[in-house]
């Protein structure tokens, strides 16, 4: 879970805002597609940084700028630790977490704003979650810019693959566009993100993960076949997605998502971060055996038992 602690000491961050606006306009290929022999895909929040208290703060921040209010309970709208941890491992998109919040949590109950009426049409429930999204979005982005670092061994792993010259290295985030920019700039650096082979964001594809098509579209960008591509996630839906595109798929989990029975879904190797057993080399993730062999968590018990059955139904 995203400790109450953190989420308190992230809030102060609003009142605060750099007025530099990096931007990804130096992207471009590091290598010839022809060339690529492997891939390692990474996703964003909670890979490349620890991103849940922040998102969390954001969105409750623009639920309160924009006076969100449940018209039948006359309650604010408001996202707890605990609930939005569940979205986190249930629904792709910030549009989605919302929508799924006010057509399921809510039962169909959209929000009054700013004292008025609440959308009735599609078209304005999509206009809401659009400004929504929009107002969440710079909220988060003035964060990041404020406070933002790499997760434990994601810079060293990363670094080793944008420096060989056939392994294709990528950014899939749900996240949108202008959101994952902003991490990618502030917190790996105009250089590395110049040596990007691919990045995708939410924009960019029609649907959101579970679904595989951000990672399958990646996989056919950089010239690769999915089974020589790696992904580097932290959530269930994010490894539901790298599977079904046809990858393997190695989890840095984190405060929302450890309790997830990630090798039970498929997942090659489980982390709490990339700094861990002195640090994930790319000869770990590339080999010709078992993915992080001797570098990894154990199965938990449950997910033995999981194993046991599955192996007894195969004979």
């Amino acid at each position: 879970m995203i400790s109450a602690p953190l989420v308190l000491a992230v809030s102060i961050l609003l009142s605060s805002s750099s007025a530099f606006t990096p931007s990804l306009r130096t992207f471009r290929p590091k290598t010839a597609i022809s060339a690529n022999t492997r891939g390692l895909l990474f996703d964003c929040d909670g890979v490349i940084i620890e991103t849940e208290a922040i998102h969390l703060v954001a969105y409750n921040e623009a639920w309160k700028r924009n006076g969100l209010v449940n018209p039948q309970t006359n309650d604010p709208v408001f996202w707890s630790i605990p609930y939005y941890d569940m979205l986190q491992n249930t629904v792709g998109g910030g549009k989605n977490k919302m929508r799924y919040y006010f057509d399921t949590t809510s039962s169909g109950v959209w929000p009054t704003v700013d004292g008025g009426k609440a959308p009735e049409t599609d078209e304005e429930k999509t206009d809401l979650v659009d400004k929504l999204q929009d107002m969440k979005t710079e909220i988060y982005q003035d964060m990041v810019r404020s406070e933002a670092e790499a997760r434990p061994g994601l810079l060293s792993l990363m670094d080793q693959a944008l420096s060989e010259p056939t392994t294709a290295v990528g950014v899939c985030s749900a996240s949108t566009k202008s959101a994952v920019e902003t991490v990618l700039s502030v917190v790996l650096g105009p250089e590395r993100v110049s040596k990007l082979d691919v990045f995708l964001a939410g924009d960019d594809v029609t649907v959101k993960k579970p679904d595989p098509m951000i990672y399958s579209t990646a996989v056919e960008k950089v010239g690769l076949k999915p089974e020589d591509c790696v992904v580097v996630e932290d959530s269930l839906i994010g490894l539901k997605a790298a599977k079904a595109a046809g990858c393997s798929c190695i989890i840095t989990y984190t405060d929302s998502t450890v309790n997830e029975d990630f090798y039970g879904s498929g997942a090659s190797a489980v982390v709490e971060d990339l700094s861990q057993f002195g640090g994930i080399n790319l000869s770990d993730v590339f080999t010709e055996g078992e993915i992080m062999k001797g570098k990894k968590e154990g199965l938990k018990s449950s997910d033995e038992d999981k194993l046991v059955e599955l192996l007894m139904s195969l004979k």
